[in-house]
């Protein structure tokens, strides 16, 4: 069977995962790993899930959590999440979440549910490695998002026609971005919904990181500022995508998007068609778990995050070369590094390795045209103190050969 001449031509698109390829490398106890943007699973709240799952395997549920359920979701955690973006300032009911096997699920069915092959789709540049690969399938092209420029929308549907399709969607990270760590502050989610309003698109607001600030003044997501502007949540154009994995445990695959019902109900027939429903025992434990300790969990998990956050940035700081510069994020996972022009991160992720055995993600992955490679992306999630100083004295000792 030649495979090659009955596979779709979306299937030329799929491309392998960086950063999953450079998780492999965690399994070599030598290598200072600051490539994975992964929570440290020392931090998982892994015996409050132990029990969450013994009382619900004991009691009256679990017949429900072995059993087929609603495509929509766990109604309590519904609820559950409902009453925490209205906290956000986000009032909504059940009936605008739709549980999702992570937001990465909820990035593949929209870029499902709004592109057609040749549509334009506007990212950030850089831009969640994920979210490409999520929209690649679905035959896209790119042009970039930069809600702060103020582009006019008819130079943007310019750009778009020039590449051969019309805009369908703007996405971002508004809060501590993957890879960047950049914050859009308010002006700049205004100026976005602005943009959308003219162009007549939809937002996907991506916020895996949002709960994870560990300094500044929290800006209201764009979601949020949407039904400020527009009176209720039926009539927003953004779509809010949530997920537990930053928080309690990216394992269990819960997620969410949150939008107007009319959109959460097309996705709906999507999930009933591609896995029926999210797993059902997870979602009830996580409920458990998120009633329980979700507030003082991620206290716990800024305080920590945010002390390597510091302790990367004073090594960067201590140990670049000139011509390096980095950022200080105010929360997530990342900071964002700009190597002099004519150094390749990719060719220097493979002296990385073989020199001084330390590893990160090289920057031309995030962009949508590979451009920039003289970037790369560092995590702190799961290095210790140790780690960080050690990894960061050696990248800065290759920099300088």
């Amino acid at each position: 069977m030649q495979w090659a001449q009955v596979l779709a031509s979306r299937s030329t698109r799929m491309k392998a995962s960086e950063i999953r390829e450079l998780l492999k490398l965690l399994d070599q106890p030598d290598i200072i790993s600051f490539a994975g943007g992964i929570p440290d699973p020392a931090l998982f709240p892994a015996q409050a899930f132990a029990s969450a799952f013994a009382e619900t395997m004991a009691g009256p549920l679990a017949g429900a959590a072995l059993q087929y359920s609603v495509s929509e979701g766990y109604r309590p955690l519904r609820d559950w999440i409902a009453g925490r973006m209205g906290a956000l300032g986000i009032p909504c009911t059940a009936e605008n979440i739709l549980i999702t096997s992570g937001s990465q699920q909820a990035l593949d069915y929209l870029g499902k549910l709004l592109l057609s092959p040749g549509d334009t789709a506007m990212v950030t540049w850089p831009t969640y490695l994920g979210a490409l690969g999520a929209f690649n399938a679905y035959e896209p092209r790119y042009i970039r998002l930069d809600p702060q420029a103020n582009a006019l929308p008819a130079a943007l549907q310019a750009e778009a026609a020039e590449a051969g399709g019309r805009i369908k969607f703007a996405y971002l990270s508004a809060d501590f971005a993957n890879p960047t760590g950049q914050t859009i502050d308010r002006a700049g989610r205004e100026a976005l919904l602005d943009q959308a309003q003219a162009l007549d698109i939809p937002v996907i607001e991506d916020a895996a990181y949002q709960a994870l600030r560990y300094d500044g003044a929290p800006v209201p997501p764009i979601l949020a500022l949407d039904i400020a502007r527009s009176g209720g949540i039926e009539a927003t154009r953004t779509l809010y995508c949530g997920s537990f994995s930053k928080t309690l445990a990216p394992g269990l695959r819960v997620g969410w998007v949150c939008g107007a019902s009319e959109v959460i109900a097309r996705l709906v027939l999507m999930k009933q068609a591609a896995d029926l429903h999210s797993s059902t025992i997870n979602q009830i434990v996580t409920h458990r778990v998120a009633e329980a300790l979700f507030d003082s969990h991620v206290d716990t998990l800024r305080a920590t995050y945010g002390h390597r956050r510091d302790r990367m940035v004073a090594a960067l700081a201590r140990e670049m070369p000139a011509g390096v510069t980095f950022n200080r994020p105010e929360g997530g996972m990342f900071v964002w590094l700009t190597l002099p022009e004519g150094v390749d991160g990719a060719a220097l992720l493979a002296r990385a390795i073989a020199e001084e055995r330390v590893a990160f993600v090289p920057g031309g992955a995030f962009f949508a045209d590979g451009s920039n490679r003289n970037t790369l992306r560092l995590s702190f999630s799961c290095a210790s103190d140790a780690q960080i100083d050690e990894g960061i004295a050696r990248l800065g000792r290759l920099l300088r050969r």
